[in-house]
């Protein structure tokens, strides 16, 4: 862990790799909803950071910080956002060929998981989701897309997301969904943010998978 002033009044932690960044993400949460995080305004995650910002007294916050120590365990606190999905992506049955299993398989398998929204970016409301396990990463696509449909629900390396809106992407497509991710109408804007717990739930899969509705 490396702790870096960013600023009067925040913290940039630098973590050994994204695990290692979302277990100190969670330990932050935890604290904070027990009243023993005081003095900070704003805790953003990504992918092997995690930046504190508006903290009152940065440099004791900063001697303190590399003598915590993670729980193993996640914070169970909260529901689970469900997101229903067609599992009808043109990549689905590359990932399930990785996989070493049936599309409709590969469809089960992403669906029987919880996953934990790690950290946002990329675009408003896109969530880069963990809990698949490591065998199951698959790499980008070599050549991008230019353009990938809102809604579609993809994979790369650990993470698994769903576009917010259309825009060009390498993901691997693995399905869709109608939920909205990102709403400025709704309060908060973006369906699902650092920390949420999420499920996928098929509604249907790709014809000739072997499985219905």
């Amino acid at each position: 862990m490396r702790v870096l002033r960013a600023g009067e009044s925040a913290l940039l932690v630098e973590l050994a790799d994204g695990a290692a960044a979302e277990a100190f993400h969670a330990e932050l949460l935890r604290r904070r909803a027990a009243g023993a995080l005081p003095g900070v305004r704003e805790i953003v995650p990504a992918a092997r950071t995690v930046l504190l910002d508006g903290v009152a007294e940065p440099g004791r916050l900063a001697a303190e910080l590399p003598g915590w120590e993670p729980r193993a365990e996640r914070p169970r606190a909260g529901g689970v956002v469900e997101v229903p999905v067609r599992y009808d992506g043109p990549d689905l049955p590359e990932v399930a060929a990785r996989w070493g299993v049936t599309p409709a398989e590969a469809a089960r398998i992403h669906s029987a998981a919880e996953f934990r929204v790690a950290f946002c970016g990329f675009a408003p409301g896109f969530g880069y989701l963990t809990g698949l396990g490591a065998r199951y990463e698959v790499p980008r696509r070599a050549t991008p897309r230019t353009a990938v449909p809102a809604g579609a629900v993809a994979l790369a390396g650990p993470y698994t997301g769903v576009y917010p809106r259309s825009s060009p992407g390498g993901w691997q497509l693995i399905g869709t969904t109608d939920a909205v991710l990102w709403d400025t109408g709704r309060e908060p804007a973006a369906l699902l943010s650092p920390g949420t717990r999420v499920r996928f739930t098929a509604v249907d899969v790709r014809p000739g998978t072997g499985a219905g509705r």
